[in-house]
C-alpha cells in the first residue's frame, strides 16, 4: 500500500518570467493570468511551480527533464543551447535552459501536446531509490539488463511516463534545483519509510520539506486536519 501520491514539480529559478516562458513552450504548458509563478496543463499534476531563489546554479543538476521535440533546432529557437549533440552512441541531445540547467531532448516523429517524457534523478543506488519511491508513491519498478539505471512507470497521478534513477559516481553536494511534491494523509508514515524531515510546516510555509534516503528534497502536503 502506498503512503503518498505524486502532486507536481517545482523548479528553482533566478527569473520566473523568463523561465516560465521557456519551459512553457518546451513542455507545452501555459502561465495563468493570475499567477506568473506556475505553469499549468490540463490536469493539476502537470503543474510546474517556479520558485525564485537567490543562489545561482553552481554544479550539474542532479535532477533534470527529458523532453520530446520534432527538431533540436526548435528548442534552440526557444532559447536552449546545445551542450552535447546527439551521436551514434548517444541517442539524445544534451542542452541547457536559459539559466544553465541541463536537460535532454529526444527527437521523435510524433510530438504530443505535453512534451515532458521523463524525470531523471542522479543516484548512488538507482535500484534502491526506485524501490523506495515505489513504496512511497506506487508504480512499477523496471530495469533492463546491461544498463545501470532503474525506473518507475505507471505511478498514480504522475503525468509523464518514466521516473528514472541514473547511476552517477559523484555525491550530492547542494540543494536540488528541481524537486517534486507529494500529498499524503499523514507525515509519520513517510518518515517511518526512511524520509528525513528538513523543515516542518511553519508560519513561512504550508507544507513539510523532507529528503529521501539519498538527500533529494521533496515537499509533503497534508490535509488540514493532519497539518
Amino acid at each position: 500500500m502506498t503512503i503518498a501520491r505524486f502532486k507536481d514539480l517545482c523548479v528553482d529559478v533566478s527569473s520566473a518570467s523568463e523561465t516560465a516562458a521557456f519551459w512553457g513552450r518546451v513542455i507545452g504548458l501555459t502561465v495563468p493570468a493570475d499567477n506568473p509563478n506556475v505553469l499549468v496543463g490540463d490536469v493539476p499534476e502537470k503543474s510546474i511551480w517556479l520558485c525564485k531563489v537567490p543562489e545561482p546554479k553552481t554544479v550539474k543538476n542532479r535532477v533534470h527533464f527529458d523532453v520530446i521535440a520534432a527538431r533540436i533546432a526548435d528548442l534552440e529557437r526557444i532559447g536552449a543551447k546545445v551542450r552535447v549533440p546527439e551521436s551514434a552512441e548517444q541517442q539524445w541531445t544534451v542542452l541547457s535552459d536559459p539559466e544553465g540547467g541541463e536537460f535532454c531532448g529526444f527527437v521523435r516523429d510524433t510530438v504530443p501536446a505535453y512534451r515532458l517524457m521523463e524525470l531523471i534523478v542522479d543516484s548512488a543506488d538507482p535500484e534502491g531509490q526506485a524501490r523506495w519511491w515505489a513504496g512511497v508513491v506506487g508504480g512499477d519498478v523496471s530495469h533492463r539488463d546491461g544498463v545501470g539505471y532503474w525506473w518507475l512507470e505507471n505511478v498514480p497521478g504522475m503525468p509523464f511516463r518514466y521516473w528514472v534513477f541514473n547511476p552517477v559516481p559523484e555525491p550530492k553536494t547542494v540543494k536540488n534545483r528541481i524537486h517534486w511534491d507529494v500529498t499524503a494523509p499523514a507525515l509519520q508514515p513517510v518518515l517511518e519509510a526512511g524520509a528525513t524531515l528538513l523543515r516542518p510546516k511553519d508560519d513561512g510555509i504550508g507544507w513539510q520539506v523532507c529528503a529521501d534516503p539519498e538527500g533529494n528534497e521533496f515537499c509533503v502536503f497534508l490535509p488540514p486536519e493532519a497539518s
